[in-house]
């Protein structure tokens, strides 16, 4: 650095606040610092600058599968955000999401120098007894509130609500669920959402039927629901579930939404382009996703901070996206 700082005509500090990325510097002076730096072959040392600092400007992040689409949409957030920041991302890819599983992926991230966590997804934290490491801060991406660590989330009961609301103003007279897996939390949590407001509505509430996120579950769910002529409005968990309840219903001759109200949830890309476009409720996972790692970053820049208070819990509201799949039974 005091090589960089000759060459350029500037301070040690100057050259200092060029590598971090300040901006207390000009951009006349930020070209010649950077100019000498490229003439010497110049590189941060990161270890050296981790010693001087206590960081070392990587944020890790544990997740359970990034081939879901919801997955994926709030690890770009905190990546596109990082990046932003100063930050790079250290991911972890967690196979089963287990106790054991999740405590080795965090202690692997922590291992390799990270200056705290976002774990995404974090089905095994319902677990009673789970301890994280609490050597580094971390935060957690999930729905449910009852997390020793700060989390946020999308709030899955208005979701659920938001569409089933919509169906029993339309005047259905109850309405049908597809319901997402036993395992998971947000299916847990929409279907309970679901019964619930049928109850406090005064609804009778139909058996629900379980798939497994998947459009092949959904229709064979579907063909179940459907041989029942009385069914005039289904609730899917998610949208790749409420795309096989339109194929079942195309294939039975129930015409949606004439004959058939569907709504699904999260609003996937493709949404907007089936036939009839899906009535959804949209899900804003990149806003999950940037909360996180802004509650991340301030408890790692001002550890005494109020930041830093456990258990805290922030959630997103979705948004009921009305399309033409729903519209009033036919009488």
């Amino acid at each position: 650095m005091a090589d960089v700082a000759e060459l350029a005509g500037v301070s040690g500090q100057t050259v200092s606040r060029v590598v971090n990325g300040n901006d207390r510097v000009t951009a006349a002076t930020r070209l010649k610092v950077e100019t000498a730096m490229k003439q010497l072959g110049y590189r941060a040392n990161i270890a050296a600058r981790a010693l001087a600092t206590g960081r070392f400007g990587t944020i890790g992040v544990v997740t359970f599968n990034l081939s879901a689409v919801l997955n994926v949409r709030i690890v770009e957030a905190v990546v596109t955000g990082a990046q932003a920041r100063g930050y790079s991302v250290s991911i972890a890819v967690v196979d089963a999401p287990t106790e054991k599983d999740v405590r080795a992926a965090v202690r692997g991230l922590t291992d390799r120098a990270v200056d705290g966590v976002i774990v995404i997804e974090a089905r095994v934290l319902d677990t009673p007894h789970l301890q994280l490491s609490d050597e580094v801060p971390l935060v957690i991406a999930d729905s449910k509130a009852a997390h020793r660590h700060p989390t946020f989330g999308m709030d899955e009961a208005a979701g659920a609500r938001a569409a089933v609301d919509h169906l029993l103003e339309l005047g259905h007279a109850t309405v049908h669920h597809v319901a997402g897996p036993a395992g998971s939390n947000p299916a847990q949590r929409r279907r309970a959402a679901w019964q619930r407001l049928l109850k406090r509505a005064g609804r009778a509430i139909p058996p629900p039927v379980v798939g497994d996120w998947s459009p092949r579950s959904g229709y064979d769910a579907a063909l179940r629901l459907l041989a029942d002529d009385s069914v005039t409005a289904v609730f899917a968990a998610n949208d790749q579930m409420a795309v096989g309840v339109l194929r079942a219903a195309a294939e039975l001759g129930r015409r949606v939404p004439d004959d058939l109200s569907v709504v699904g949830f999260d609003d996937l890309d493709f949404a907007p382009f089936l036939t009839p476009p899906l009535t959804t409720v949209r899900q804003d996972l990149a806003a999950v996703g940037r909360r996180c790692l802004e509650h991340l970053i301030a408890q790692i820049e001002t550890p005494a901070g109020p930041a830093t208070a456990a258990g805290t819990s922030r959630f997103v509201r979705p948004e009921l996206v009305v399309r033409a799949s729903t519209a009033p039974p036919r009488r």
